[in-house]
């Protein structure tokens, strides 16, 4: 039986065959294309060049270090090599003076040598003892004292006597002659204040006359600025005696140890004539200008110079009769009236007054 075409047409097509063919061409085209996403990584550029820099000085550095390590070698090495040198010398040095001390054949001695040996010992013992004789009878000095300047410029000066007092200006003023250096040296240490020349010429002047004081006399020394104190604590009221060798230079060192500081109150030093019993015979004062303070107390800050006479004026009123005061008057400035006072203070009393050389004693 033949069957008869069906006529064919579009219309005739399933929607799922539709369906299909689009999800095939899709499918298709997913496969064509490249389905990978491309991603593209965005790294971060980084400036290195600082590093590189630090890099390059700490290399550069580490070379001048091995550098200067190496000059150091050089130069330890050439030291040793001097030293052992030395060395070498040192001990053939060494070696030359013990060969030059080995023992040689003594000279021969006679009989006639050892006899004119003993004669000459014998002559210079006995021209000992005649010097020493003759030093027993003649010296008057119980101290002895080495200086540089000219002795004799105290030659207008009494010496002796069988009490002798000296009063010594421990004031500030006696570290220099100006007021510059006055201030200057007040505030340094003590070991700079003992070494100032002006406070030296003070103490060597104390020693100076402490060896011209006859044996078996009597002595005291006292030190003055604000205040008044003798130089070995304890001994203000009584005399001290020059035979006790040992105690006469304990207190002449003392005053070596001192340091001078404050002002300067010249009435309270001179009361010390009248306290102590029996009078002193001989005063030796030692200072470099007029007070700057007087019995009323209280130190002033500035003092002028017509206050410095009435202090002066004070002090002088404070002399008992009696007592030559010796006035031994050191350099300060700025106190042009000084050595007209103290030359009226040595006349009054019969004493001399003096100026020393700056090199003396």
């Amino acid at each position: 039986m033949r069957f008869r075409r069906r006529p064919f047409s579009i219309f005739t097509l399933s929607f799922l065959d539709v369906m299909c063919c689009g999800f095939g061409a899709v499918v298709l085209l997913f496969m064509i294309l490249k389905h990978e996403a491309i991603v593209k990584e965005a790294v971060q550029e980084v400036d290195l060049t600082t590093e590189v820099e630090l890099l390059r000085k700490e290399i550069e550095s580490a070379r001048a270090n091995a550098s200067g390590a190496t000059a150091q070698s050089n130069t330890i090495q050439r030291e040793l090599a001097e030293l052992l040198a030395q060395s070498a010398a040192a001990r053939a040095a060494l070696a030359a003076a013990k060969s030059a001390l080995q023992p040689r054949a003594a000279p021969a001695v006679t009989r006639r040598d050892v006899e004119a040996l003993k004669a000459a010992l014998l002559k210079l013992e006995a021209e000992k003892r005649k010097l020493l004789s003759e030093v027993n009878e003649k010296s008057q000095q119980v101290r002895s004292f080495a200086g540089e300047g000219n002795r004799e410029y105290l030659t207008g000066i009494k010496m002796g006597g069988k009490r002798t007092l000296i009063l010594l200006d421990a004031s500030a003023s006696m570290l220099d002659d100006t007021i510059v250096n006055v201030l200057r040296r007040r505030n340094m240490d003590d070991a700079a204040k003992r070494r100032s020349e002006k406070w030296q010429q003070a103490v060597d002047t104390v020693d100076w006359i402490s060896t011209r004081m006859n044996p078996g006399s009597q002595y005291q020394i006292f030190l003055f600025n604000t205040e008044v104190r003798p130089v070995l604590p304890g001994t203000g009221a009584r005399w001290l005696s020059t035979d006790d060798r040992a105690e006469f230079n304990q207190v002449v060192g003392a005053v070596k140890q001192l340091i001078p500081d404050g002002g300067s109150n010249l009435a309270k030093a001179l009361q010390v004539l009248r306290t102590l019993q029996p009078q002193a015979d001989n005063v030796f004062l030692v200072t470099d200008g007029l007070p700057t303070q007087g019995l009323s107390g209280g130190a002033l800050r500035t003092v002028s110079g017509k206050q410095r006479i009435q202090f002066y004026e004070e002090a002088r009123s404070q002399v008992p009769g009696g007592s030559p005061i010796n006035v031994i008057l050191l350099p300060m400035e700025g106190d042009p009236m000084a050595p007209w006072a103290f030359w009226d203070l040595a006349m009054m009393t019969r004493g001399s007054f003096l100026t020393p050389a700056y090199d003396w004693p």
